[in-house]
């Protein structure tokens, strides 16, 4: 199962601790992470499912490519990490 975090930052707002979930894509892994927690889904995703514009996720280090259908491929042994994007000057 591909391991699931999400930064302090996004737990000072809504409760998401680190887990573990299956899924063959990003999608399946958050909804499978999801599926009882809809206030996260709802603060990291937008009411189309698409990744809300200051969230980014992370899989295996690098940034997912698919930022709109959530297709990029996980493994068992992935890393999937969640986190908002801060901005400002």
């Amino acid at each position: 199962m591909a391991r699931v975090s999400f930064t302090q930052n996004i737990q000072r707002h809504v409760q998401c601790p680190p887990c573990e979930a299956d899924g063959r894509t990003v999608r399946e892994v958050l909804d499978a992470v999801f599926a009882d927690n809809e206030r996260a889904r709802g603060y990291v995703l937008d009411e189309r499912g698409t990744l809300r514009q200051h969230m980014n996720v992370f899989l295996d280090g690098r940034p997912i490519r698919d930022r709109e259908t959530l297709t990029d491929e996980v493994t068992p042994t992935s890393s999937v990490c969640v986190m908002q994007a801060l901005s400002g000057g």
